[in-house]
C-alpha cells in the first residue's frame, strides 16, 4: 500500500483547532487555563515563585488571614498541596502562621514585611504576562471574560 503524504505541521495545527474540540467549552478552558498557568510560571520565576505559591502570598498578603483549610477549598487544591505550598513559603520567610483568633485550634497564614515585598513585585510580572496573554482582547472583552469567568468559578 503507497504511503500517504504527511500533512505538513500548519496544516495539522490548523485541522486540530477546527476539530469537535474548537466548540467544547471545558476543553477551551482548560487550555486557556494551561496556556496562562504557563505564562504566570515563567513570569513569576524571577521572583522564585508559581502560579500557585503565588496564589497562596496573594491571599495571605490580605487582611482575611485565611486557615489552610480555607486556602485549600478556595483555590480548589488538595489540602496536602496547600501545607507544602505554605510550608515553602514559610520557609523562606514570606509567611508566617499565627493562631486563627476564630477558632484556636486553627492557624491562619500571614504575610510577612518580606512577603509583601516579594508579592509587590511578583504581582506587576504576573499582570504584565496576563496581559500579553490576552493582548489580541479589547479592554471591554477583558472585563466581559473576566465577569463570566467570576461567573462559573463563583456561582450562587
Amino acid at each position: 500500500m503507497p504511503k500517504l503524504p504527511m500533512p505538513s505541521t500548519d496544516s495539522v495545527v490548523d485541522g486540530l483547532r477546527s476539530s469537535v474540540l474548537a466548540d467544547d467549552l471545558s476543553f477551551l478552558l482548560a487550555r486557556a487555563n494551561a496556556l496562562s498557568l504557563a505564562a504566570g510560571n515563567a513570569a513569576l520565576e524571577a521572583n522564585g515563585l508559581r502560579v500557585r505559591s503565588y496564589s497562596v502570598l496573594a491571599l495571605a498578603v490580605g487582611s482575611i488571614g485565611p486557615t489552610q483549610r480555607e486556602l485549600a477549598e478556595f483555590l480548589r487544591l488538595d489540602p496536602s498541596q496547600i501545607v507544602a505550598l505554605v510550608d515553602d513559603l514559610q520557609a523562606r520567610g514570606l509567611v508566617v502562621r499565627e493562631p486563627d483568633p476564630r477558632d484556636r485550634r486553627a492557624n491562619v497564614v500571614v504575610a510577612t514585611e518580606a512577603g509583601h515585598s516579594t508579592f509587590a513585585a511578583a504581582s506587576v510580572a504576573a499582570r504584565a504576562a496576563e496581559h500579553d496573554l490576552h493582548r489580541d482582547l479589547t479592554t471591554g472583552q477583558r472585563d466581559q471574560l473576566a465577569s463570566l469567568l467570576r461567573l462559573l468559578a463563583f456561582p450562587s
